[in-house]
């Protein structure tokens, strides 16, 4: 069994935050390089960004260096930062709080799309062996005074090379940091270790937070008698859906060759989401915040659009195809169909959207009282595109058939993205389809909205998640839909003429959480007029 030299816990640290700064900042030092000019001043402010680095790794480190924690803490970097690196490296992505909170809400499904050999690889290379390594190294300590003492020494001697570094390029520094603040979210391991205790902190802060009531005053005094038809109204969010690839907004490719045959349909061709993940818009959409005011702890303790319409009397269902509704269903009828058995729609533990649309004649046949359905799909998830439609629907090819999206042809990755929308065009023409059906006994309509868009190596960026004030446009700008049925249209008052005029006017998920509740005539003091879609065409907007 081979043997390795003792050091000294100075050199340990010193060693492993030069590996951390190498190891595992590819995609930072990429970037560094891309944006600092080659010359001598780029060249020395390259070695100012570096060394500054080092010596806030180095200081870090020096405060754990102690003989129960130093090795397990840096074997836990060391295994963590491998698989950080891999995404970083595969998709571009980068590492905040956001980005975090996602993947904690994640199901399997979606995580199994994200293994492969490739990540296993870098565990093992990057993470493993030098924790092996780590762990045969024997660490001399000195008596603890004398370790203390050490410490502090090298610690200042740490914090002095920082301090005189930032002096010495104070100005090339400060701007650098000033017009890049991606670059706080690049360096592995700062990144998550911030991004996990910003997470700890908002679930701590939240934990005990009693739930706040919203809408108590919601009533609905303008609703349809209870002899006239009911209405059901079918909210689907998407998923990853971006309005660059829709056929309906403009698209080179026709991407949704039923959706543009379905009769009063409404395209709106300039909205943007709350932001750039599912853990963030989804609950934001159906929140009384705006996407600059939305906080997600806050979010979180507080009720949001489906409680305000069951409060008003309307029942309210949401069917889920995904990783979970993230929290804006608990108080709701709840139902997962993403692993029914179903044999023509599911298999691999996951379900085509359209196990979504199962049952819904039934619930239209035997319709109760006004409702809300809420389909939420697994729509355009990636990176394993081509999971995501039946073979029927493999409109453009050939497709990438990996999850490895950076070592795929980039037409490839496109294909099978605008696959997926042929086939939520699909789904969305058969739910109006029959929506459509049952219009002489039930009023109907839909509104489809996508949760998120998606980048496919724009900015050699994949999929999505980038920090919002980062993000490409391609992350943001999303499709949305609206049909109504004749019955519908009367009985709501809602003009589909003028809401085709107005198609092109800016939009939010901002305006959900108002335009539903002024839509189905809902009303509440937490209703604002100003963000409801709908008011400028209806004939007449009740005071609310």
């Amino acid at each position: 069994m081979f043997k390795l030299k003792p050091l000294r816990a100075e050199w340990v640290t010193l060693i492993a935050s030069l590996y951390l700064l190498i190891g595992f900042n590819a995609v930072l030092w990429q970037h560094v390089f891309s944006i600092v000019p080659g010359d001598a001043p780029g060249l020395v402010l390259r070695l100012a960004f570096a060394v500054l680095v080092f010596c806030a790794f180095n200081l870090v480190l020096t405060l754990v260096a102690f003989r129960p924690v130093f090795k397990p803490v840096l074997a836990g970097l060391f295994l963590v930062s491998a698989g950080v690196a891999y995404f970083m490296n595969r998709y571009g992505v980068l590492i905040d709080v956001g980005m975090l909170r996602n993947t904690m809400e994640t199901n399997a499904t979606e995580v199994r799309d994200l293994l492969s050999f490739t990540l296993a690889g870098y565990i093992l290379l990057l993470g493993v062996v030098p924790s092996i390594l780590l762990y045969k190294t024997p660490i001399l300590y000195r008596t603890f005074p004398r370790e203390l003492l050490s410490k502090l020494v090298v610690g200042t001697a740490s914090a002095t090379v920082l301090g005189a570094v930032a002096l010495l390029n104070y100005q090339g520094l400060s701007s650098l940091f000033r017009n890049h603040h991606e670059l706080h979210l690049m360096v592995v391991p700062s990144n998550y270790v911030g991004a996990a205790v910003a997470y700890v902190s908002e679930q701590l802060g939240s934990a005990h937070v009693p739930l706040r009531r919203i809408g108590e005053d919601a009533v609905r005094p303008l609703a349809v008698t209870p002899q006239a038809r009911k209405s059901l109204t079918v909210l689907v969010v998407g998923e990853s859906a971006r309005a660059q690839n829709f056929g309906l907004l403009g698209y080179d490719r026709d991407t949704t060759p039923q959706l543009s045959k379905e009769a009063g349909l409404v395209a709106f061709s300039d909205v943007h989401s709350c932001g750039t993940e599912t853990a963030v818009s989804v609950p934001c959409m159906f929140s009384t915040f705006t996407r600059k005011q939305y906080d997600a702890s806050k979010a979180r303790n507080q009720e949001g659009l489906l409680d305000v319409l069951q409060r008003a009397g309307i029942a309210v269902h949401w069917r889920d195809n995904q990783s979970g509704c993230k929290g804006t269903c608990d108080r709701v009828a709840f139902e997962d169909v993403s692993n029914l058995k179903d044999p023509a729609l599911c298999a691999d533990s996951e379900c085509h959207d359209e196990i979504l649309l199962k049952g819904l004649e039934a619930m239209l046949d035997n319709l109760q009282q006004d409702t809300v359905l809420v389909l939420h799909q697994m729509g355009s998830h990636g990176p394993e595109y081509f999971k995501r439609y039946p073979k029927a629907y493999e409109r453009f090819t050939p497709v990438c058939r990996s999850n490895a999206l950076d070592k795929c042809d980039r037409q490839s990755i496109i294909n099978g993205y605008d696959n997926t929308l042929v086939y939520t065009d699909h789904v969305l023409a058969t739910l109006i389809d029959v929506l459509r059906s049952r219009q002489d006994k039930v009023d109907t309509a839909m509104l489809y909205l996508s949760d998120h868009g998606e980048s496919l190596g724009e900015y050699n960026l994949f999929l999505h998640g980038t920090p919002y004030m980062l993000a490409p446009e391609q992350q943001k700008h999303i499709p949305m839909l609206a049909w109504f049925s004749d019955g519908y249209r009367k009985d709501y008052a809602v003009d589909t003429d003028c809401l085709q005029r107005s198609r092109n006017q800016p939009l939010s998920q901002d305006n959900l959480f108002h335009s539903m509740l002024g839509l189905l005539r809902v009303h509440t003091s937490v209703y604002d007029p100003q963000l409801d879609m709908f008011a400028s065409c209806r004939p007449v907007v009740a005071t609310h």
